[in-house]
């Protein structure tokens, strides 16, 4: 794979700004339109496509926490995908199930509120995760091996994400 911060020529850093990744983002997409290479010989609207190809991949990747994390830990040498990763503990898998537990019965109580409440303390708790592998990953040597310990939060906030995709689901059932 191709490095996305390389790709977007953005420093490789875990706490990257929303707003300078998309403007990034926007203007190398604009340089490589295909409309800019309308006349050009064949070979270059070929490349410049694969350019466009690779630099939406990039910001796909960057702009979500758990890929870039991801990404840096790559760079890093870290193994990393769920196989790779530590099994989360059992009290994380535990409180993971009573929260599903709880949402399952709010969506079948068909309370919203009750849905839109655990969504928001899963929220509150990815933000904090986000916060800790920000620091973890400020003062970590980017090749040290120092640089694992994130692996334990990054499976936490994979389950979490799992939890709010799920929560989103049933938010907008019940609401419509």
């Amino acid at each position: 794979m191709i490095d996305p911060f390389q790709t977007l020529g953005v420093e490789a850093r875990f706490d990257l700004d929303p707003d300078d990744l998309a403007r990034r983002h926007r203007d190398l997409s604009r340089a490589l339109h295909p409309d800019r290479y309308a006349g050009a010989p064949a070979a270059e609207r070929r490349l410049s496509l694969s350019r466009a190809i690779e630099v939406n991949d990039a910001f796909r990747v960057l702009k979500d926490p758990i890929r870039r994390a991801e990404a840096l830990l790559r760079r890093a040498g870290v193994p990393v995908g769920e196989t790779a990763e530590p099994k989360p503990s059992p009290d994380l898998l535990m409180e993971m199930m009573e929260r599903r537990e709880e949402l399952g019965d709010a969506r079948r109580r068909k309370d919203l509120a009750a849905v839109h409440a655990l969504a928001d303390a899963i929220r509150l708790r990815e933000r904090e995760v986000l916060a800790s592998m920000g620091r973890q990953f400020a003062v970590s040597d980017p090749d040290s091996t120092k640089l694992a310990a994130v692996l334990p939060e990054l499976g936490e906030l994979r389950y979490l994400r799992r939890f709010l995709d799920e929560a989103s689901a049933i938010e907008e059932e019940l609401s419509s």
